[in-house]
């Protein structure tokens, strides 16, 4: 019923929502205020490059980036950055959740990259795949032999 229902944008709004008010409710980490927004800044940054060439890459391929309308799938994308992750904007999204969990200096809230990571691969990454293997066949069967699906 959920699979590729919520637009992944849409699951880190949530999930980022609930990291912030459960950090707001429990304890924080006495870490160096300064070297957590840098080492949150590094890995957000690493994040928003993960997802902006992937989001390029479809955009040159001219193929849809709309992760709820797959059928509209119309090239295999499998150079740039799609080398390294067959799902680089969904590991953008998890680096940028990482590093709110970093900022927000409250260990628990790493389970939200954990939670959007378990939702996405369930409901969104696994249509995906029947989609593209439908759509593609064998080209998709070897490309997610030689590329691992989150990194």
């Amino acid at each position: 019923m959920l699979e590729h229902r919520i637009p992944p944008p849409i699951v880190v709004i949530l999930i980022g929502g609930a990291m912030w008010a459960g950090a707001a409710a429990t304890p924080h980490l006495a870490a160096d205020a300064m070297v957590r927004i840098a080492f949150a800044s590094g890995i957000g940054v690493l994040g928003l490059c993960f997802g902006a060439a992937g989001f390029f890459a479809f955009g040159r391929a001219g193929t849809t980036i709309d992760p709820v309308k797959l059928e509209r799938a119309s090239v295999l994308v499998t150079s740039g950055i799609f080398q390294i992750s067959r799902n680089p904007m969904y590991v953008g999204f998890a680096l940028l959740l990482s590093s709110w969990a970093i900022y927000l200096a409250a260990p628990w809230t790493l389970l939200g990259t954990a939670v959007f990571m378990l939702f996405t691969a369930r409901y969104q990454i696994a249509p995906e795949e029947r989609v593209l293997r439908e759509k593609f066949g064998r080209s998709y069967e070897d490309y997610q032999k030689r590329v691992r699906r989150w990194i």
